[in-house]
C-alpha cells in the first residue's frame, strides 16, 4: 500500500470514527438530557456515580490493552504477518474475558460497599445494574483493537451507535416508567443504566458476526508466531504503563469527587456555603448531591467535543505504527502533522463556543433555571476552555504511544493528578469558592499534562512533527468567531430578553459561528490542500474551497 493510501485510510478512519461519534452525541443528547429533567440533579448524580466507579474497574480492565492488540495488530499487519496476528488476538481475547469477569463480580456483588464509599448509598442500585458491562465491553474492546490495529473502523463504529441506540430507547422508557411508578429516583436511575447493559450486549453480537468472517479470510502464514508467554509479556510491556496511567488518574478523580462531596456536604451543613438550599426535608447531603448534578451536568456536555477528538487518537495510533514499521519517516511525520491539524480545527472552535455561550447553552441542554442556570453556566465556561487541553492530551499521548514511549503519558497524568487532587481539595474547601474549584482544578492539572507531554515530545521523538503550530493553525478563525457568536447573543437578548426562546438564544448564535468559522478556515487556509486530497472526493473538496 502506497503512503498516500495510508495516510487515506487513516483519514478516512477517523472520519467514519467521527460521524459515528456524531450520531452516539446526538442520541446521547435525547437520552442524557431528557434522563435529566426526568429523575432530576440527585438521581442523574447517581447515574453519573455509578459510571465513575465503572470508569476505574474498566480502565483497569481495558485501559492499556486495547492500545496494546491495537499496536501490534498493525505491526503484525503491515508485515503480513497472518498467524502472529491470530496469536496476538487469542492471547488478548484471553485476558480480556477474566478482567472483565472480575470487573462485573466486583460491582454487583460490591454495590453497596462502593456507593458507601463514594458518599451516595443510594447509588448502589445503578452500579449493580452496570456490573454485567464489565465483561461485555472487555470482550468488546479486543475485537475493537483486531479491527482497529487493521485500519478498520467500521466494527468500532457500528457498535457504537448500537449500544448508544439500544440505550436510548430502553434506558429512558425505564427510567421514566419507574419514576412514574415510583417516584424513586434511585430505581429510576438504575433503569436507565439497564439500557446501557442491554446496548453492550447487543454491540457485542454485532462484533462477533463481523469478526468470524474478517478471521476467517486471514491467510495461513508460515512465520513464527511467538510462545503465549512471549505475546502476554509483550502485551502487557504496553498495557499496563497505559492501563497504571489511565486507571491511576480515574481512581484519582473517583477520589476527587468523593472528596469535594465530602467537602461540600461539611459546608453546606455548617451554613458557610450555599445554606439556603438546606431547608424543609432537604439534607446537607441533598443538597450537595444536587451541586454534584449540577456539575456532572457539565462534564456530559464537555465530554460531547471532546469525544470527537477520539477518533483521531484511536485512527493516528496504527497509521503513524505502520510507517515506523517501514521506516517511513516522511509518512509519520505528515500523518502526525494531519492529525494534528483536525485536532485543532475541531477542538478549538468548541472550546471558544462552549466558553462564550455556556449560559444559553446550559439553559437549552441542562433545562436549569434561576441560581442553577447561573451556577452551571460558570462551571461551563471553564470547562469550555478545558476542551482545547484535553484534545492536545489525547492527541499526545496517542502520539508517545505510537513511537513505544507509553511510560511519559502515564508519569504525567498520574503527578497532575495529584496536584489536581490537592487543588481541589483546597478550593472547595473555600467557602468563596465551593464547588467551583472543581472545573478550576482540572484547568490547571490538564493544562501541566499538555505542557509535560508537548515537552516530552520535543525531548524523545526523532522527527520532531510541527505540533504547537498545526494545533494553533485555526486559532485565528476561532478567535473571530467567538467575538461574532459574543455579539450574536447579546443581540438576541437585547430583543428577546435573557429569559427568552432558549432554542433562539442558543441556536442561533450557534449557527452563526459554524458558518462565520467555516469561512474564516477558508479564507485564512487553516486546512491544507494536501488535507483535502486525504479524504474521500479530496480533489472536488479541495476544488470547492479553492485550496
Amino acid at each position: 500500500m502506497s503512503e498516500t493510501s495510508k495516510k487515506q485510510n487513516f483519514l478516512q478512519g477517523a472520519a467514519l470514527l467521527a460521524i459515528a461519534t456524531a450520531i452516539v452525541k446526538l442520541i446521547g443528547a435525547f437520552y442524557k438530557l431528557p434522563l435529566n429533567m426526568a429523575i432530576g440533579a440527585e438521581g442523574y448524580s447517581y447515574f453519573t456515580t455509578a459510571y465513575d466507579i465503572y470508569s476505574v474497574m474498566l480502565l483497569i480492565s481495558t485501559a492499556g490493552l486495547p492500545v496494546a492488540v491495537s499496536r501490534m495488530v498493525s505491526q503484525a499487519s503491515t508485515l503480513e504477518h497472518y498467524t502472529r496476528m491470530r496469536k496476538i488476538f487469542r492471547t488478548a481475547l484471553t485476558i480480556f474475558a477474566v478482567m472483565g469477569a472480575l470487573t462485573s463480580v466486583l460491582m454487583i456483588f460490591g454495590a453497596k460497599p462502593l456507593a458507601n464509599l463514594m458518599n451516595q448509598p443510594d447509588a448502589w442500585i445503578s452500579i449493580a445494574c452496570l456490573g454485567p458491562c464489565g465483561i461485555l465491553i472487555c470482550l468488546m474492546s479486543a475485537y475493537r483493537g483486531y479491527f482497529n490495529g487493521q485500519g478498520n473502523m467500521t466494527p468500532t463504529s457500528v457498535t457504537q451507535v448500537i449500544e448508544a441506540f439500544i440505550k436510548l430507547v430502553v434506558g429512558l422508557a425505564l427510567a421514566f416508567l419507574i419514576i412514574h411508578l415510583t417516584n424513586n429516583v434511585a430505581l429510576a436511575a438504575g433503569g436507565a443504566i439497564i439500557g446501557v447493559t442491554m446496548g453492550s450486549a447487543l454491540a457485542l453480537i454485532y462484533m462477533l458476526a463481523k469478526f468470524r468472517k474478517s478471521y476467517k479470510s486471514l491467510p495461513v502464514t508460515s512465520e513464527d508466531a511467538g510462545s503465549t508467554k512471549e505475546t502476554v509479556r509483550e502485551l502487557l510491556a504496553i498495557a499496563i504503563p497505559i492501563t497504571i496511567g489511565s486507571a491511576g488518574l480515574q481512581l484519582l478523580t473517583v477520589i476527587e469527587s468523593g472528596l469535594y462531596m465530602d467537602r461540600l456536604v461539611y459546608l453546606i451543613g455548617s451554613g458557610q456555603y450555599m445554606s439556603h438550599m438546606v431547608g424543609g426535608a432537604v439534607t446537607a447531603q441533598k443538597a450537595a448531591a444536587t451541586l454534584k448534578g449540577l456539575f456532572n451536568m457539565t462534564q456530559t456536555i464537555f465530554n460531547m467535543p471532546c469525544a470527537f477528538i477520539i477518533p483521531i487518537t484511536v485512527s493516528v495510533l496504527p497509521a503513524v505504527t505502520s510507517f515506523l514499521t517501514m521506516g517511513d519517516n516522511k509518512g509519520v511525520r505528515e500523518t502526525e502533522e494531519s492529525a494534528a491539524r483536525i485536532t485543532g480545527l475541531l477542538s478549538l472552535p468548541c472550546a471558544v463556543g462552549l466558553t462564550v455561550l455556556a449560559r444559553p447553552i446550559m439553559a437549552l441542554l441542562g433545562g436549569y433555571e434561576g441560581e442553577q442556570l447561573e451556577l452551571s453556566a460558570k462551571f461551563m465556561a471553564i470547562q469550555g476552555i478545558t476542551v482545547f487541553l484535553y484534545a492536545i492530551i489525547q492527541y499526545t499521548n496517542a502520539l508517545l504511544q505510537s513511537h513505544g514511549y507509553v511510560n511519559v503519558p502515564v508519569v504525567n497524568m498520574l503527578s497532575s493528578g495529584v496536584l489536581r487532587l490537592a487543588l481541589v481539595y483546597v478550593m472547595v474547601g473555600n467557602p468563596n469558592l465551593g464547588l467551583m474549584g472543581a472545573p478550576l482544578g482540572a484547568f490547571i492539572g490538564y493544562l501541566l499534562i499538555a505542557v509535560l507531554n508537548l515537552m516530552a515530545i520535543q525531548r524523545k521523538v526523532a522527527q520532531k512533527p510541527r505540533l504547537l503550530r498545526n494545533l494553533l493553525r485555526p486559532a485565528l478563525p476561532a478567535l473571530v468567531m467567538g467575538v461574532v457568536v459574543f455579539f450574536c447573543y447579546q443581540a438576541l437578548v437585547s430583543v428577546l430578553g435573557i429569559d427568552g426562546s432558549r432554542v433562539i438564544l442558543a441556536g442561533v448564535p450557534i449557527a452563526v459561528g459554524a458558518c462565520v468559522y467555516f469561512v474564516c478556515v477558508v479564507l485564512m487556509k487553516s486546512i491544507t490542500r494536501e488535507d483535502c486530497l486525504l479524504l474521500p472526493k479530496g480533489e472536488k473538496i479541495a476544488k470547492l474551497l479553492r485550496l
